[in-house]
């Protein structure tokens, strides 16, 4: 077994937002050091002005690969691209800060291919910034899954409570509704089922929401839309020898998940699955993107940019700090000498 602690990359995100912030105290905590060695991947004249403001004692330490760094407590190891002024506003929407963060994260991608780092941690970014800057993506996910040229791909968000995987992510409504299909929902409970498996769970139970009101109550309410877009995936699942049930009313099933009746949800939809993670634990929150082509990991906190709150050393670094851990956990480890 290899007991080599994994390399994770960390992006700085949109640097308008509390990214560099909730870094720079992340990265304050020695424990973080004890689980990974974290490398920043941004701008070293933001993480410089991050550190002002947040009064940490660090010092920071500009690298061109992270064969260079010195992964030590006290000191901040940077990949720095340069692509910012040091007087980069906080709490505006900027299209040279929306590509700023894309490229951060190309980078990281390129690494992780590389095998010179284990896994991916994101700081948010602003997705109006993103477009402006070029990059019409909704966010991180979709991004990764370009870059990676992966198509079966999900959003998993955790609470130390609760799991969710999507069948849809950022699209509107009535458009979720219309994409999501047999072939899909097989997918992300394949997806959900592997990546618990691959974490230690040794048979995980997945659950499935129902689309409508009361699961469709046997057709009251929809048009079949359990038994067309969700049932056949579930069965075939079912086939394979995966434990999988539902779908059930997401009213209630995200209560029983909860108290332990399920190790994952399949929300059909954003904000089914959004509402209760961010309800029973928004300050520990983690996103992961599953599926990425290459063994790739990426986790993220579960909130966004905060402009109201940046520059102004009052954000909470909790969900980066479990974000960072999620990375080191899930992350593979390379063979280094390749």
């Amino acid at each position: 077994m290899n007991n080599v602690k994994p390399i994770v990359g960390i992006t700085m995100g949109d640097a308008a937002g509390i990214g560099p912030e909730i870094i720079v105290k992340a990265l304050s905590r020695s424990a973080v050091y004890e689980e990974c060695r974290p490398l920043v991947i941004g701008d070293a004249k933001i993480i410089e002005k991050a550190i002002r403001i947040t009064g940490v004692s660090a010092r920071l330490k500009i690298v061109s690969e992270p064969e260079q760094a010195e992964f030590s407590p006290g000191t901040i190891d940077i990949i720095d691209l340069n692509l910012l002024p040091e007087d980069t506003a906080f709490g505006e929407v900027a299209a040279v800060v929306g590509d700023a963060a894309y490229q951060y994260l190309a980078k990281a991608v390129s690494l992780a291919q590389e095998h010179k780092i284990n896994s991916i941690c994101t700081a948010p970014l602003n997705k109006e910034a993103l477009h402006k800057g070029g990059h019409l993506y909704p966010g991180h996910t979709e991004i990764l899954a370009t870059l990676t040229n992966t198509e079966d791909y999900s959003m998993m968000l955790t609470t130390p409570n609760l799991r969710v995987i999507h069948l849809t992510t950022h699209v509107g409504l009535i458009k979720a509704i219309e994409s999501i299909t047999p072939e899909r929902t097989y997918t992300v409970v394949k997806l959900a089922h592997e990546t618990l498996k691959n974490a230690g769970i040794e048979s995980p139970r997945v659950a499935v929401c129902g689309i409508n009101p009361h699961a469709g109550e046997n057709g009251l309410f929809g048009n079949g839309e359990e038994e067309e877009k969700l049932l056949p995936g579930i069965q075939r699942a079912q086939a394979e020898g995966i434990h999988v049930e539902g779908p059930y009313p997401a009213d209630t099933l995200f209560f029983r998940a909860g108290r332990g009746d399920f190790d994952i949800v399949v929300a059909c939809y954003h904000d089914q699955g959004h509402a209760p993670i961010k309800v029973m634990g928004i300050e520990e929150g983690v996103n992961i993107t599953v599926g990425l082509k290459g063994g790739i990991i990426r986790t993220s906190v579960d909130h966004g940019t905060a402009f109201d709150i940046a520059g102004k050393n009052i954000a909470d670094e909790k969900s980066m700090v479990v974000a960072i851990q999620s990375a080191s956990e899930l992350a593979p480890i390379w063979d280094e000498t390749t």
